[in-house]
């Protein structure tokens, strides 16, 4: 059962960083100018949504 918690996840994870990314590339697409912007408040929310996904990880296979 743990190796479910964990794969759900990654799933997650996964599909929070895809929808991250859609959302950037939209937005560069609408205001070009604010591509750097965009880009590094992109890269923090990845980063979040991968630590977040990494506790889970762990906390469903110590389980």
């Amino acid at each position: 059962m743990e190796v479910v918690g964990a794969g759900l996840a990654v799933v997650g994870a996964g599909i929070g960083i895809g929808l991250i990314g859609y959302s950037a590339l939209q937005s560069i697409a609408r205001q070009p100018q604010e591509k750097a912007d965009i880009r590094t408040n992109m890269i923090i929310a990845a980063a979040l949504i991968e630590g977040a996904a990494l506790f889970a990880i762990v906390v469903a296979l110590i389980k």
